[in-house]
């Protein structure tokens, strides 16, 4: 019976519920653009994304995001200033920016529409398919190619599709219509690149993912870090640093 019991527990554990947290490392570069009498060089970055069973803590320099579905909610982080802003679920970013752009900001919202794709590629070593998406925000449109696999970890399939929705819901302040177009996207999003044209210029970015790893994520990685100061709102310079 004992034996029994323990080999029932070692199944338990080696399901994907019980999987262990996925890191995944980013990569990221922004084109120069000179956008108003202003430019801004090109710059190239690197973003960690940890996931864990109903949750994700993304970070990239000194700005962090928290998403924590057993909590129902989620944080923004401003490593540089140590503060942090707690947000409940659904996320309405709106009801934490400054006064001076919240009006503004409550008038935009984004919408997507998703198409597949005919084109595979490899990426690192991560078989990929291509969907097309088409963002548009107060009438200015931007398109950005999505590759995504499903030939990684079990564990990162299942914690990412639990989480990514309130994180894209949040970030990128998308309609119900949105969120399920978005949701046409199938596997894990290994690339990016976005396009657009702001006031003649052109705006690109992209992201590729460098390396994946199943392991524990350290403590804390999933709270606002020890430490710092929460906040009701966010300030103008936590948004710069975003």
């Amino acid at each position: 019976m004992t034996r029994l019991v323990a080999s029932a527990l070692l199944v338990l554990l080696a399901s994907p519920g019980f999987a262990a947290d996925v890191l995944v490392k980013i990569k990221t570069h922004s084109d120069a653009i000179a956008v108003g009498g202003q430019s801004q060089p090109a710059r190239d970055g690197m973003a960690e994304q940890w996931y864990g069973p109903g949750k994700t803590a993304q970070s990239s320099g000194d700005s962090g995001f928290i998403v924590d579905l057993d909590k129902n909610m989620a944080f923004m982080i401003n490593h540089g200033a140590k503060s942090y802003v707690p947000l409940p679920l659904p996320i309405d970013i709106v009801k934490v920016l400054p006064p001076e752009i919240a009006q503004q900001a409550a008038m935009m919202q984004m919408t997507a529409t998703v198409s597949t794709t005919a084109e595979t590629k490899t990426i690192g070593s991560w078989p990929c398919i291509g969907w097309d998406v088409t963002l548009t925000m107060t009438g200015m449109p931007m398109r950005m190619r999505v590759w995504t696999t499903t030939a990684v970890p079990a564990a990162l399939l299942e914690h990412s599709a639990r989480v990514t929705p309130a994180f894209l819901q949040g970030q990128m302040r998308l309609t119900a219509e949105s969120m399920t177009e978005f949701a046409k996207i199938k596997g894990f999003q290994v690339a990016t690149e976005l396009t657009a044209d702001v006031m003649g210029a052109r705006m690109r970015t992209t992201t590729e993912v460098i390396e994946i790893v199943e392991k524990v994520a350290p403590s804390g990685t999933f709270e606002p870090p020890a430490g710092y100061t929460q906040k009701a709102t966010l300030s103008m310079q936590d948004l710069q640093r975003r």
